[in-house]
């Protein structure tokens, strides 16, 4: 599995940082001290006039060669965080960014990402670190075989970041949208793809540019070993990402105060742009399987194409006008196999297909909660008896309900009425059968779920919950004590 970088808005496969140090995929700049600074440049570029069009079998056959045999499935997490001045609380700027990613790659043998002058992320192995368009530092984790993997990854990033963090000042936040600070405190980072989905956002949503800037998740990519399985798998996770948003609820607050949400972020989602976000209702459809996804993905607007260094501005054009060489600002040229990958990034549903499925309803939260997602999601889809056990549970949800639950968790959370009970009592049932999918898999990973069990047997309490009541009670309505309480 390809584990990449993707977030807030999916803002990945970056296409500068797709695999590993290969020439045919990437231009190696100069080396200092040893250690690679890779290029913003991705390898498709140069073969653009000699490649074949793209058929639409071709896209269907590009999802469907993520099919693997279970042994080979993998867990690939991902993760972003705050950064804010330690004595200030204020956002951190660029210039500090740029001065923490310099020192992790000097002091840990990461290898510099850039864009022109400015260096946007960081690569180690099958690791790569990125920036959000506000500044939040994203972890896109290596695919690994477990979650006492996944767990050590986790801990290591952050010993690594907390080590150059503290030297400068810098401290990292653990909440699903900033708690303190408007959107015009918040950094801007120079990425060209960037400066194009600000523009667009504006046009098909109100909240596009403040998800942008201002909120933080984590999730979880995983395999699949068919199209039958892709399908199933699909329909279960889509099902229950509300109920997972509810467990992992933390975003209570922005500028200061209460915002009338449990999960402010996941309520943002809604308002973003229609054409790419939302629960997918085709996917229960009978016929549905690669083909139908495909369909989808290309009526989805485009953002941007790269070429010659450059992104070029294709917001809100055609993929299949791409297709057929009409796409008006590159008229006769074809799409590659990278056009298409970097496009089926720019698509952000509660759960999106690539070669993997991700997971994506889920704010972030202490670093315990990062591997409780993961966790969660793991023993109901790579346990065929949990599975089962959720298709069944789920099968006669109408597509009325799965939105209705999509519209009121954010508010209500676990409290959510849902037909003759509430969404905590469908939560138990759910988070037990993770447990018991975990115990099967026989790597004693079920306390890693233990977060999200509290969560459960608490009469519903989420971790929202827990930050309001402190807001009301010893923090005494101010917001400047969550710094410290989700200090990473």
């Amino acid at each position: 599995m390809a584990v990449s970088c993707q977030t807030g808005l999916s803002y990945c496969i970056h296409p500068e940082t797709t695999s590993g140090l290969r020439l045919d995929n990437l231009r190696v700049g100069c080396k200092s001290a040893q250690r690679l600074i890779v290029a913003s440049s991705p390898a498709t570029e140069a073969a653009v006039t000699a490649a074949e069009p793209l058929t639409k079998g071709d896209l269907v056959g590009s999802l469907a060669s993520g099919c693997k045999p279970k042994e080979k499935w993998r867990i690939g997490t991902e993760h972003e965080k705050f950064g804010f001045e330690l004595k200030t609380l204020k956002p951190i700027r660029y210039e500090q960014i740029a001065a923490l990613l310099n020192g992790i790659a000097e002091r840990f043998d990461w290898e510099k990402v850039m864009e022109g002058d400015n260096v946007i992320g960081l690569k180690q192995g099958k690791q790569s670190i990125s920036l959000e368009p506000g500044g939040q530092f994203e972890l896109s984790g290596a695919p690994l075989e477990n979650l006492h993997q996944t767990c050590a990854e986790v801990n290591s990033h952050l010993y690594q970041v907390k080590a150059v963090a503290e030297e400068l000042g810098i401290g990292f936040l653990g909440l699903g949208c900033q708690p303190k600070w408007e959107l015009k405190d918040i950094a801007i980072v120079p990425r060209a793809r960037y400066e194009i989905m600000r523009n667009y956002m504006p046009k098909v949503g109100t909240l596009g540019v403040d998800t942008m800037f201002r909120t933080c998740t984590v999730q979880v990519n995983l395999d699949f070993s068919s199209e039958a399985d892709m399908v199933r798998k699909f329909r279960a996770s889509l099902a229950l990402q509300p109920i997972a948003a509810a467990l992992f609820a933390n975003s209570p607050f922005t500028e200061g105060k209460p915002n009338g949400y449990l999960s402010r972020r996941s309520q943002m989602w809604m308002d973003i742009d229609n054409d790419r976000t939302g629960m997918l209702p085709f996917v229960f459809d009978d016929s549905f399987g690669f083909e139908s996804y495909v369909e989808y993905a290309l009526d989805v607007p485009m953002y941007f194409v790269y070429r010659d260094k450059k992104y070029i501005d294709c917001s809100g054009l055609s993929f299949r006008d791409f297709m057929d060489g009409k796409l008006p600002r590159l008229p006769g040229e074809f799409p590659t196999h990278k056009d298409w990958e970097n496009h089926l990034t720019t698509i952000v549903p509660e759960v999106r297909l690539k070669t993997f499925l991700e997971m994506r309803g889920a704010d972030v939260g202490p670093w315990r909660r990062i591997c409780a997602l993961p966790a969660f999601w793991v023993g109901l889809l790579y346990d065929e008896v949990s599975l089962q056990s959720i298709i069944d549970m789920t099968t006669d949800w109408t597509a009325e309900e799965r939105q209705m639950l999509r519209n009121k968790i954010p508010a209500t959370g676990l409290k959510t009425s849902f037909r003759d009970g509430l969404v905590k009592h469908i939560a138990q049932v759910v988070v037990k059968l993770a447990q018991d999918g975990l115990e099967r898999r026989g790597f004693r990973e079920s306390t890693f779920l233990t977060e999200v069990a509290e969560v459960v047997s608490t009469a519903g309490v989420t971790p929202a919950e827990k930050l309001l009541e402190m807001y009301h009670g010893k923090w005494g309505k101010c917001v400047d004590p969550v710094f410290e309480e989700l200090l990473y």
